[in-house]
């Protein structure tokens, strides 16, 4: 099974690593990133880079095509060369799948129409105006397209990937070498469960983002 992740220059980390970790340790498992341009991709936050070594058109029938998100996601939403590709390699992936605003990429490049689907909640109702229709779930499975809602949702959806995939047996099996097993010390994972004033402050506190 292969499964090529897309990196592009602004991604976050989290969104392509955790499925990494979950669906490159699967029986038989040959993961790759892969990339419009090659070379060293970094990372929305700058410090992180990965040197991608394999090109879009060097991976022409992936079995699992993942993208993820980031702020970078918005140079991405022009038709172009990777939605070319994303369009190609869908109709033979048994899986094309986003975390995060990746979902957006999907979307714009046409794959997503009519079909139930989902994001970082910040995005969430940008999806509507690419034909897809938002749902809040966390990992949302349509056809053969699985999204998954922001950043750390993605090793939820790749745990539930990994079990139509591999089985749930194997699936838990990864789910306990790499003791997925959170605790958060705080409530604040989502709109609906964060105090106010952090929801009402984000952007403040983290300038950044």
């Amino acid at each position: 099974m292969q499964t090529a992740i897309v990196l592009y220059p602004g991604f976050t980390a989290l969104d392509v690593i955790g499925p990494y970790e979950v669906l490159g340790r699967l029986p038989g498992a040959e993961t790759v990133f892969v990339a419009e341009r090659p070379g060293l991709v970094r990372n929305d936050l700058g410090g992180l880079s990965v040197d991608v070594v394999t090109g879009l058109d060097d991976v022409p029938r992936p079995d699992v095509v993942i993208v993820g998100g980031g702020p970078g996601q918005a140079q991405q939403m022009s038709d172009g060369p990777l939605h070319a590709w994303l369009r190609a390699v869908d109709r033979t992936a048994d899986w094309t799948v986003s975390v995060c605003t990746g979902s957006l990429i999907l979307a714009a490049a046409g794959l997503l129409d009519g079909r139930r689907a989902t994001c970082h909640w910040g995005a969430l109702d940008r999806l509507a105006g690419f034909g897809a229709t938002p749902t809040g779930e966390r990992v949302v499975m349509d056809g053969h397209y699985v999204t998954a809602a922001g950043v750390s949702a993605g090793i939820d959806m790749a745990l539930t990937l990994a079990g139509h995939i591999a089985g749930d047996d194997v699936a838990q099996a990864v789910q306990l070498l790499v003791e997925y097993a959170p605790e958060p010390p705080y409530r604040s994972g989502s709109p609906a469960t964060a105090p106010k004033q952090i929801v009402e402050r984000l952007f403040t506190l983290l300038p950044n983002e």
